[in-house]
């Protein structure tokens, strides 16, 4: 039996632009080299709101305020069930430093379709992709 994830997304507007991340090397080979939103694991006794602000600070040191739920996907991969919940976000300062990803770039809605994301995120770019913020 595969093993599920519950994990959170963020998606991180500013001034119209969305920030997508770029893993490096992985085990799983579906999301190696592809870009992603930023997020990760929930772990046991946090809500979907601390994981994503926990997570943020330890890939990016990067603050967020966590706004609306955006949408739900569940995603098979080859080993793993991934249960993801992405929300609107709003950086609270300028600056981060990827600590865990080798690559940012901040896209326009109309331009999310530019780069490879990974797939589980391949439904949520499709809605995002038709929104102006």
């Amino acid at each position: 039996m595969k093993k599920t994830l519950q994990v959170v997304g963020a998606i991180i507007v500013n001034d119209g632009r969305i920030l997508a991340v770029k893993r490096g090397e992985s085990k799983n080979k579906a999301v190696a080299y592809k870009y992603e939103f930023p997020g990760g694991k929930i772990e046991s006794g946090e809500t979907p709101h601390s994981a994503l602000k926990r997570e943020l600070l330890e890939e990016m040191d990067y603050a967020i305020e966590v706004g609306e739920e955006f949408m739900q996907v569940t995603y098979e991969y080859d080993e793993v069930i991934v249960h993801l919940t992405a929300f609107i976000c709003a950086p609270l300062s300028e600056r981060y430093k990827l600590n865990e990803h080798i690559d940012d770039i901040w896209l326009l809605p109309d331009e999310l379709n530019s780069v490879e994301w990974a797939p589980a995120d391949s439904d949520i770019i499709s809605k995002l992709s038709k929104i102006k913020f």
